[in-house]
């Protein structure tokens, strides 16, 4: 019988579709398991196709292409090294399931389906996996492992059955994407669900960028006493080896390294950065293009994007109108030098006039209005694009939850671009992340060291600068309170009668209701940006843009 296992932990940051890059990560993680005389290489979740594959998985040539992947890398355990547990989707007897597949001995030995989809948020596997049944244990060299895909762990009904079934260690091959907090509901779901079963539990998260969601790693091992016995690090890829010795017929882990996680607002700026970077990185652009506007969140943005890419791939642009300030025009300029990166400067005055004299004759007898304020967004939303079009950077917009929640954004104008790292952090969130990174330099960022937001940006009034004397707060609440009932509409589904109640007045509530709700067809169109909250514009809030609920507002 065997009585000790050494499994290897390897946190991947896969890319969605590439299958051969992703195959060569499994391969590069078993050699450096190996090394380290792993027996066993857990995965994270879908690891050969990347997660989430979406519908990639109805394409026939797609899923057959993935299997010959997996066929390939069962092969290679024929060397006697480390046995592999991959996931992948997987085509069997005419439905694809989300698999789990032991790789051993030159085969693949078992074969285990996910039982729980997902299908909120983010999430509808339900659309593309047929659910598996409860799995069974799977007999691996006399020990008998638990295989738990993902949502399998949240709730306890897979557990308990592996359980009485005869598993002695649970694996959870996992691709769960970042959220604030998300890190300390995992470890207390796992640790449910070893209190319910008495057996040690082994948890692969991936890392990495898809799209809008961030995976932030975070891999972990608890002990059958719940105790923590191993923690990976996040943000980055890593193969974490733990060592375990069966004492009395109970596993106990006897080595494990563990990583200190982090949380808050430096969570929150490390998903930003790693979200960025592989958007960029995996979609093949150059580097990225941001208007530069005096102001904190495009200085903001500025910095996440030196720090995800280095200075040399930013190109920051200020695009002055009539109406901007020398303040701006300096602080601009000052954040530019702070993180050494290139800034141009494009006057859009010629534009405007050039605008105000097409439309003269159609315009005559109308006073000016917020009409020729957003002819100066939509002329630095156009100038932008002829930037990434001819040099071929992405353009990276700079809007905040707050102002997408509510439309204080101009369509074609600034919420042209790309992507948005700002798209799911509220304004309050941008003034704690600017002060936090002029006091910390973050692991890995390629940027500078000390403060890269000026101090003036951080303090003086947000502004738009598309008229004298302008300020956000001449036509929004002070931001504080706005986010506060923006959560408690979007995070929180509070009714204005419990808002209310938090200390805000009614007309106020009311009139952020009916801002939140006609802005709908606005975010539709919104770049897509990395998620943060619980509940993040998209797929996570499918709202319809026709909608005649507003009607009730001041009823509620």
């Amino acid at each position: 019988m065997t009585d000790r296992l050494a499994i290897a932990l390897a946190q991947l940051n896969p890319t969605v579709g590439d299958i051969e890059g992703n195959a060569a990560k499994v391969r590069d993680a078993r050699a450096e398991a190996a090394a380290r005389d792993a027996d066993l290489v857990v995965c994270p979740e879908l690891v050969i196709s990347g997660y989430p594959p979406e519908d990639l998985v109805l394409k026939p040539f797609f899923l057959a292409s993935v299997r010959q992947a997996v066929e390939a890398l069962a092969a290679d355990t024929a060397d006697g090294g480390p046995a592999v547990l991959v996931t992948a989707p997987w085509q069997q007897d005419g439905r694809v399931y989300n698999a789990a597949l032991l790789l051993d001995g030159g085969a693949i030995q078992a074969v285990r389906f996910k039982h729980d989809l997902p299908n909120y948020g983010p999430f509808d596997e339900k659309r593309v996996f047929a659910a598996g049944p409860v799995p069974g244990p799977v007999n691996f060299r006399d020990v008998r492992l638990g295989v738990l895909i993902c949502e399998d762990m949240w709730t306890g009904d897979v557990a308990e059955t592996l359980a009485e079934c005869g598993a002695e260690i649970l694996l959870v091959p996992n691709g769960s994407p970042f959220e604030t907090d998300k890190h300390e509901l995992r470890v207390n779901l796992a640790v449910a669900r070893v209190t319910e079963t008495g057996l040690p539990l082994v948890y692969v998260n991936q890392v990495g960028g898809q799209d809008e969601l961030v995976f932030d790693g975070g891999s972990f091992a608890l002990g059958a006493d719940c105790s923590l016995v191993a923690q990976g690090h996040r943000w980055r890829e890593q193969v974490l080896l733990t060592r375990w010795v069966r004492e009395a017929g109970v596993w106990r882990c006897e080595h494990g390294e563990t990583a200190e996680p982090d949380a808050g607002i430096p969570s929150i700026y490390q998903a930003m950065v790693l979200g960025l970077r592989d958007y960029v990185n995996k979609n093949r652009f150059p580097g990225v293009l941001i208007g530069m506007s005096g102001g904190i969140d495009s200085a903001l943005s500025a910095a996440v994007a030196v720090d995800a890419l280095g200075a040399d791939r930013v190109h920051l642009v200020m695009m002055p109108s009539p109406y901007t300030s020398q303040d701006s025009l300096d602080d601009a300029a000052e954040a530019a030098e702070l993180l050494g990166a290139r800034i141009d400067t494009i006057p859009i005055g010629p534009a405007m006039d050039a605008f105000a004299t097409m439309l003269e004759p159609a315009f005559a007898g109308r006073d000016p209005d917020i009409t020729e304020e957003n002819i100066q967004s939509r002329a630095r939303g156009m100038t932008l694009m002829a930037l990434s079009n001819k040099f071929g950077a992405m353009v990276l917009s700079t809007g905040n939850k707050s102002e997408m929640s509510v439309g204080y954004a101009t369509l074609y104008g600034d919420m042209c671009g790309g992507y948005s790292v700002l798209k799911d952090v509220y304004k309050t969130t941008v003034y704690a992340l600017s002060r936090w990174r002029n006091q910390t330099l973050p692991d890995g960022a390629r940027g500078p060291a000390g403060r890269v937001i000026p101090e003036r940006i951080i303090t003086k009034a947000p502004t738009a600068e598309l008229k004298p004397n302008q300020t956000d707060q001449d036509t929004l609440p002070p931001y504080d309170a706005l986010d506060d009932i923006l959560e408690c509409l979007v995070e929180r589904d509070l009714s204005v009668a419990e808002i209310v109640s938090h200390g805000h007045a009614r007309e106020t509530v009311d009139r952020v209701w009916r801002m939140l709700d006609r802005a709908e067809y606005k975010r539709r169109q919104a770049p897509p940006g990395v998620k943060i909250t619980r509940r993040s514009f998209g797929k996570d809030r499918r709202y319809p843009i026709t909608n005649g609920f507003t009607s009730l507002i001041g009823k509620a």
